[in-house]
């Protein structure tokens, strides 16, 4: 069959509320950069006409010719070895797009995709084309789902009123003022307009929401909200780290084995629990400062601007100031905290950091006949740093500013224990910490806890363990961890563990 044909029977098959979702996920407004093929040339025009023609003309057209020509562009192209281009992000976008939406061109070349993949050096656990969809979308559109078309109508009209944001801003002046969201499809092309120009416009991005929760804010709760939905209800989802789908991030599992009785334990523990929350992990024993170099190097690969969080679980023996590595060498905690941030592949995304690690010689210890031969490990409840809100003045957006980020921003680093004391440990299951941290994770799937939830009951229940030195003293303590908060944005844990999908080299 001819191949203008085929497309146009695909189009044709789409509902216009998919063609709207189509158009914004393949339109992802965060796209890696610098890369091949790319320039600085500005999309607005590429990414918000189309939504501001189908808006005010009640015609898909434009978006057709935009998914067209989408497909001409993949149809023609040849995937070059080696070399990472625009072209090849776009096209693993499009595709997990029409995966998610389930409108995957039937004439869709799969072998090229597989070809792209190879080029991002993808394992099999990767090519599930759920890693590939931006998860801060995926909130968006659900956003968008909660809210009827008055709702989106009003988030309209509040937006008009800001004519310093909107002054001359061509696309606006085409949709015009009032606007009838009702036909179908037109409701979802209003909203990811919206969306779209605040991201274009500096206003939001992943992480910074309140200028979308602001207009969603002044919405008329009674005529706005979808059947069991709120305001507060669709503002409390922008209030969380996107991680949506599988997976849920990418885990990176760092134990010094040597000289540590119980590490396979602790290797074993994490990496079930990682895999259990629907996280991709890599595992490195022993490792060495040159083996955390090559890891750093790693993670700053194309791939992994594709991971929605990363977290890292970092077990060795330590003192104040310091971690000991397999060899013997010692590296500096403060600088192994503050170089992982940075690396640009996981900006404005949540990174959690384990240190399981002594710091320290000193015990909290108990003493009374009552605790003389007891033996098991404690804990203390101490949080290094309380997220306080600035109450909401009359700050203009003038006074605001998104773009420049603090590297430690968005990450939390959990300690299990606190400065200048023991981090206890079995002889046969290793750390403790690890072990209650394992399980309570495992416990609290499904129920909607955030992480810092979690290690609040972690920090209460670890307090209650009872340990034992195993010198010739026998000296009974509690051992206290904490963590230190850099979040902007709460981060669940998912609800449902998210099942790899049967994937091989080629997608299905």
């Amino acid at each position: 069959m001819d191949e203008v044909i085929q497309v146009t029977q695909w189009l044709s098959s789409i509902t216009p509320r998919k063609k709207a979702k189509l158009f914004f996920f393949t339109t992802h407004a965060d796209a890696p950069s610098p890369m091949v093929g790319s320039n600085d040339v500005d999309t607005h025009e590429e990414t918000q006409l189309p939504l501001a023609t189908t808006v005010a003309l009640h015609n898909f057209k434009n978006i057709g010719e935009f998914l067209k020509k989408k497909v001409n562009t993949f149809s023609c192209y040849n995937v070059i070895e080696n070399e990472i281009t625009k072209t090849d992000y776009e096209y693993l976008r499009f595709y997990s797009a029409c995966k998610y939406l389930d409108v995957v061109p039937p004439f869709l070349d799969l072998e090229k995709i597989s070809a792209i993949q190879n080029k991002f050096e993808m394992t099999d656990e990767e090519r599930d084309y759920r890693l590939l969809l931006d998860s801060a979308d995926l909130v968006l559109e659900k956003v968008c789902d909660s809210l009827k078309p008055a709702g989106v109508s009003q988030m309209w009209t509040a937006l008009r009123k800001d004519r310093n944001l909107i002054r001359g801003v061509k696309t606006i002046d085409i949709i015009g003022f009032f606007v009838d969201p009702n036909p179908t499809g037109i409701k979802e092309c209003l909203f990811f307009f919206i969306v779209r120009f605040l991201q274009k416009a500096d206003k939001i991005n992943r992480v910074n929401t309140n200028r979308l929760e602001r207009l969603i804010a002044q919405c008329d709760e009674s005529s706005s909200c979808e059947e069991g939905k709120t305001i507060d209800f669709i503002i409390d989802s922008l209030r969380f780290y996107p991680t949506e789908l599988y997976p849920f991030g990418f885990c990176l599992i760092m134990c010094v084995i040597e000289g540590r009785d119980g590490a396979m334990q602790e290797i074993e523990k994490t990496m079930e629990i990682s895999r259990h929350l629907g996280m991709i992990t890599h595992t490195e024993k022993n490792p060495t400062k040159e083996t955390i170099e090559l890891v750093k190097k790693e993670l700053m690969k194309p791939k992994y601007q594709f991971y929605s969080s990363f977290t890292c679980w970092f077990m060795s023996h330590g003192d104040s100031n310091s971690m000991v590595l397999a060899d013997g060498e010692t590296i500096e905690r403060e600088w192994f905290l503050t170089s992982f941030p940075d690396i640009s592949t996981f900006q404005l995304k949540p990174k959690v950091f384990f240190m399981v690690s002594c710091r320290g010689a000193n015990k909290f210890s108990l003493k009374g006949d009552e605790f003389e031969g007891q033996s098991a490990t404690c804990d203390y409840y101490d949080i290094g740093s309380a997220l306080i809100r600035n109450r909401m003045l009359d700050i203009t957006d003038s006074v605001r500013d998104i773009s420049y980020v603090q590297p430690m921003m968005d990450t939390l680093v959990a300690y299990s224990t606190i400065l200048d004391h023991l981090s206890g440990r079995a002889n046969t299951h290793g750390s403790i910490y690890v072990d209650r941290a394992c399980v309570l994770m495992s416990e609290n799937i499904s129920r909607g806890r955030s992480l810092t939830e979690i290690l609040e009951h972690l920090s209460q229940d670890l307090h209650e363990i009872l340990q034992e030195t195993m010198d010739e003293d026998r000296i009974v303590y509690k051992q206290a961890c904490h963590y230190d908060s850099f979040f902007r944005k709460t981060l669940k844990l998912p609800y449902t563990r998210h099942p790899k999908e049967d994937v091989h080299s080629a997608p299905q």
